[in-house]
């Protein structure tokens, strides 16, 4: 049996969690940033609102940024998750490093042949610069770009899927084949391995 058939009839272990509820991102226009989420992008606006006074700042801040009553928008990005953001102030935030410790690097959207192809041509049609289609894992290719905050996006398609994407399967090593990269960091052992890939088919 090939690697790729171990892959799709392997059983994962059940993950703890069932994916992303929402992304909550910065930005410090959140007029425009709407404009090219809904209609560049595609992603419905779902709910907008003010964060209510108080959580802000003082005890009651419980992780929001630390302004009052600042707007907190969230978008469709299909398969029940959302991505949303906060509008800080202009000019009371640096811009953010993509490649610092601790930050989000880019964000990958999973997107069928068919919305592939249109979501390119969308982009086009609204001049916004891109890179790709590129080959990325086998069996994956990515378009990137970035929205109007600086934030790197990607469309991640998966050609020989067609119209019904299944991201884990496409995507998992054997156990053997993750090994091979584990065993390059320091102070691991067997016995570590063997918990670090027990997802993965053997």
């Amino acid at each position: 049996m090939t690697a790729t058939a171990l892959q799709r009839n392997a059983t994962l272990v059940q993950p703890a969690t069932r994916g992303i509820h929402h992304l909550a991102l910065c930005t410090d226009d959140i007029k425009k940033t709407t404009e090219f989420y809904t209609r560049v992008l595609g992603m419905p606006l779902v709910h907008a609102m003010k964060v209510p006074a108080g959580l802000g700042t003082g005890p009651a801040n419980r992780g929001n940024p630390p302004y009052e009553s600042v707007r907190h928008y969230f978008f469709d990005m299909g398969n029940d998750s959302v991505i949303a953001f906060f509008e800080i102030p202009k000019g009371r935030e640096p811009a953010g490093n993509r490649n610092a410790i601790g930050a989000m690097q880019h964000c990958a959207f999973v997107v069928t042949v068919e919305k592939f192809r249109a979501l390119e041509e969308r982009l086009k049609a609204n001049n916004v610069p891109y890179v790709g289609p590129l080959p990325q894992l086998p069996g994956l290719d990515g378009i990137y770009f970035f929205d109007p905050n600086g934030i790197r996006l990607e469309f991640a398609c998966q050609p020989s899927e067609g119209e019904n994407p299944i991201v884990i399967p496409m995507i998992a090593q054997t156990r053997e084949e993750a090994a091979s990269e584990l065993q390059s960091l320091e102070g691991v052992d067997a016995s570590w391995l063997a918990e670090m890939t027990k997802a993965l088919p053997a």
